[in-house]
């Protein structure tokens, strides 16, 4: 279990390093990664869903899984995480994709009425912090085109995410959403005009699509089960960093202090928020217990 929850951790960081060197060392444009992505995301979870054992496979409907609102949220959260890709680094990108799904879905939360406690504020607080100093301008500030297209992606992730709370079947939602999402891509590349392929360029969308995402996918709704919400939210933290260190070691690029300190600051504080809310669902359970 252990070793499939760390695999799946790292597909969802290699999709932001496969994307940076795609749109930095490769021919290939955006709007062509994003529709090759979402294609190959589509071919490889479609597969895996139909040929599970029918032992793990519930009852199919004869129709496509998923729905338009939700694909056209995935589609969003693609382009944007491709189009900011062009002027973020790996690191930077995840980190501001993170950030942005973390605190949209925790928006969502207070909108629906949970409040937060005093350390949930103290954590809330924190990760605000964080994104403000990193977005600061400065000589080692991001390019704000890239941000805001990643904070976009991100609110677009959440959202997704949100919608498919209480799917009967991920893995066919999933897949059904991605086949939903290749006509937006189709669009958006006819738009941003078609450009020769490149050959490299198109294998690390391939990868990008079929294994960091589709796959990834596949092994993290595999363990999802086991996990507990606490411990589902926690683990992801770790993308962020993982996509750091694969950008230091696999692209050279650098981590400036800016990078270090919002990241400890948005990690942290999504951390404190985390941790906060598992105690605040506990304490009416051990108040409980104490008096019988």
């Amino acid at each position: 279990m252990f070793l499939l929850t760390c695999l799946a951790m790292l597909a969802f960081a290699a999709n932001s390093l496969l994307n940076r060197v795609a749109l930095s060392d490769t021919a290939i444009d955006p709007a062509s990664f994003t529709l090759i992505r979402l294609l190959a995301g589509a071919v490889f979870l479609w597969f895996i869903h139909a040929y599970r054992p029918s032992g793990e496979r519930l009852k199919r409907k004869a129709s496509v899984g998923g729905n338009w609102l939700s694909a056209a949220a995935l589609f969003i959260y693609a382009a944007g995480f491709s189009f900011a890709y062009l002027s973020l680094t790996a690191a930077t990108g995840a980190l501001l994709l993170f950030a942005a799904v973390q605190i949209t879905m925790m928006a969502v939360a207070l909108s629906r009425g949970e409040r937060l406690n005093a350390m949930q504020m103290l954590g809330f607080t924190l990760a605000l912090t964080g994104l403000v100093i990193l977005l600061l301008p400065g000589v080692s500030a991001p390019s704000w085109q890239g941000a805001v297209l990643m904070l976009v992606a991100g609110m677009a992730w959440g959202i997704y995410t949100l919608r498919g709370q209480g799917a009967t079947d991920p893995l066919q939602t999933t897949a059904g959403n991605f086949v939903r999402a290749v006509p937006f891509a189709l669009l958006c590349w006819f738009v941003w005009g078609a450009a020769e392929p490149d050959a490299i360029g198109v294998w690390y969308a391939v990868l990008s699509g079929g294994i960091a995402s589709g796959v990834g996918y596949a092994i993290w709704y595999s363990v999802l089960p086991s996990l507990s919400a606490m411990i589902a939210a926690t683990v992801q933290l770790s993308v962020p960093v993982l996509a750091a260190v694969g950008g230091v070691l696999l692209l050279s690029e650098s981590v400036a202090l800016r990078l270090l300190v919002a990241s400890m600051a948005i990690l942290g504080g999504i951390a404190i928020v985390i941790g906060a809310r598992k105690t605040q669902r506990q304490s009416p359970d051990v108040k409980s217990t104490k008096a019988d």
